[in-house]
């Protein structure tokens, strides 16, 4: 066979996904971020492609970071701009079901591909070390008092601090539609506003609060798990009933082809076998949650039904 017509043959193959993935490594990876640099899936996604490059699965990764409307706009760019790509991904959770629910964009998670759920991470929320308050009991006998009064910051509406916020004043018998919730694009923003005390209490994954925990500068009150989490006391065993994770995942590009998505599925579970990204499911305090294929579509559309049906009970929607 000639040589340039082997290449073209290579070529096609590899648009096709139909080489193994040891000959597709050479591939540049886009990964697009829909949310503003020093939050979670900031983190999940810087720390998947250096898996990726780690398990020689991708030469190399650009990001794309997109902030804003809970992962929407970082959503409509990706369906929009990557149509039929073998080689884009985009990180998303349960915080951009949260904000489709709640912000209805022209764009929906169904117009991508799902590959697969990577992690699992309860959030925790925090006081300014400086607030008047000490316990999440002070939170929630202000908040009973004055809802309005207490500002509770976290991520986009939606997001899974934002449920867990109006699920808390439900449980408490508060009106969820009084709380007053402000929304950050990212959890750089966030951080900001509860180390300036600008807000009453923060919430968000455990990991990006962790080293202001440990210096001191946030009071840790309660973690949204079903038990403790490096020894903050859960919203359980403070007599309030409620418990909720923040999963997160990826998703391709709009328009592969079946090979291509399993070549790309089969990429992502090689990166979660590398050293790199065990060192950061310790690190951030992540807990394994894979789930890939026809399990994990399931797995989104039963997540929405059941964000939604919590969202409406707790007068979100």
């Amino acid at each position: 066979m000639r040589r340039d017509t082997f290449l073209k043959s290579l070529a096609a193959l590899a648009a096709s996904g139909a080489l193994p993935l040891s000959v597709q490594a050479a591939t540049a990876v886009k990964l697009m971020i829909p949310a503003n640099p020093g939050g979670g899936w900031d983190t999940t996604g810087r720390a998947l492609g250096k898996a990726l490059q780690e398990a020689k699965a991708a030469d190399s990764v650009t990001y794309d970071n997109k902030g804003g409307a809970a992962g929407a706009l970082g959503l409509a760019q990706f369906v929009n701009a990557s149509k039929g790509d073998p080689n884009a991904l985009m990180v998303m959770g349960a915080v951009m079901l949260g904000g489709i629910i709640t912000g209805k964009p022209p764009v929906n998670l169904s117009q991508a591909t799902p590959i697969a759920r990577l992690t699992s991470e309860y959030n925790v929320f925090v006081l300014p070390s400086n607030s008047p308050f000490k316990t999440m009991a002070d939170v929630v006998a202000q908040l009973k008092k004055d809802p309005g009064s207490v500002k509770w910051g976290g991520g986009s509406r939606g997001s899974t601090e934002h449920i867990a916020a109006a699920m808390i004043a439900q449980k408490v018998g508060v009106d969820p539609s009084k709380i007053n919730y402000v929304a950050f694009r990212g959890g750089g923003e966030a951080t900001a506003a509860i180390l300036g005390g600008n807000v009453t209490v923060g919430g968000s994954g455990y990991s990006e609060f962790a080293e202001y925990i440990k210096a001191g500068k946030m009071r840790p009150v309660a973690v949204t798990s079903g038990k403790r989490l490096n020894d903050v006391p859960t919203l359980k065993e403070q007599g309030i009933d409620v418990e909720i994770g923040n999963w997160r995942g990826v998703y391709g590009a709009p328009g592969i082809t079946d090979a291509q998505k399993k070549a790309l599925t089969d990429m992502v579970l090689a990166a979660l076998k590398t050293r790199s990204w065990q060192e950061s499911l310790e690190k951030n305090d992540w807990t394994p949650a894979v789930l890939a294929g026809p399990a994990f579509a399931k797995f989104v559309d039963d997540e929405f039904a059941s964000l939604r049906a919590t969202m409406v009970k707790s007068g979100m929607v």
